[in-house]
């Protein structure tokens, strides 16, 4: 993947997140290209979703500053309705709402929050979900669909709303094992096409495949940031090094029981 420029798209410096007296976050410093994927590992409860929403003003944040192209949108006047559209995100459990059809979900922001013309993103939407395989499904319901397919018609609706940079909390985290590769899909030709995309995820092979960075979290901290072939051959930590192994382990289990 190719990166237009060393400037930082988003900036994150020294972010502490608590709730009461709980730290959940401590320090977060984290700089993301224009173009650049970086994939989020590390254990269950370790602060890597917290950290997603924080990015998208879901969650205040009690210390530090996060930029966007050199703004801060950390900051208490921050309008997050205008910065949701360049911010994108995508959730496991897809929130599309179950009265409206599948091109109404996807109308819903660019109509009416963008206030943009429904014939122009009717057009980007009809392209975008024939990209997704699912323009035959414009007129379905949510409950119609699988649940691939129903957080590809989530991606598409981030997409329609031509955000700078998207947020993928463990989008595949509740599918059957067999539709994970079809929304995985997406994403890697998201990557290919250079979206710029930070990835929280447990699948260690599509990690492999589309980051140009790994950052490993644990206990609410950075432990560690490599590329992919660092990290997964050497990393740099005892809790990386554990952290590779129990998966390594949790193959070998797959392994011996088939």
């Amino acid at each position: 993947m190719t990166h237009n420029s060393q400037e930082a798209l988003l900036e994150i410096r020294e972010l502490h997140k608590n709730y009461g007296a709980q730290p959940v976050l401590s320090d977060i410093s984290l700089s993301v290209k224009k173009g650049e994927v970086v994939v989020i590992l590390g254990p269950s409860g370790c602060g890597k979703s917290t950290l997603l929403r924080c990015i998208n003003g879901l969650e205040e944040i009690q210390a530090g500053k996060i930029f966007l192209n050199n703004i801060e949108i950390s900051n208490a006047g921050t309008q997050w309705h205008l910065i949701r559209q360049k911010v994108g995100m995508v959730f496991q459990s897809y929130d599309l709402f179950p009265h409206m059809t599948i091109l109404d979900n996807i109308l819903l922001g660019p109509v009416k929050v963008q206030k943009r013309n429904k014939q122009e993103a009717r057009k980007q939407a009809e392209k975008l979900l024939d990209r997704v395989g699912l323009l035959e499904k414009i007129n379905a319901y949510p409950r119609q669909l699988s649940g691939g397919q129903k957080q590809r018609v989530a991606i598409v609706r981030a997409l329609c709303l031509n955000p700078e940079i998207i947020l993928f909390d463990e989008v595949t985290a509740a599918l059957d094992p067999e539709v994970v590769h079809e929304v995985l899909k997406v994403m890697l030709e998201l990557a290919n096409e250079g979206m710029t995309m930070i990835i929280v995820t447990h699948e260690m092979d599509f990690a492999k495949a589309v980051a140009d960075k790994i950052v490993f979290m644990d206990q609410g901290e950075i432990k560690e940031i490599a590329s992919p072939s660092d990290f997964f051959k050497e990393p740099s930590t005892e809790r990386g090094k554990q952290f590779i192994n129990m998966f390594n382990y949790n193959n070998f289990v797959k392994e011996r029981e088939k």
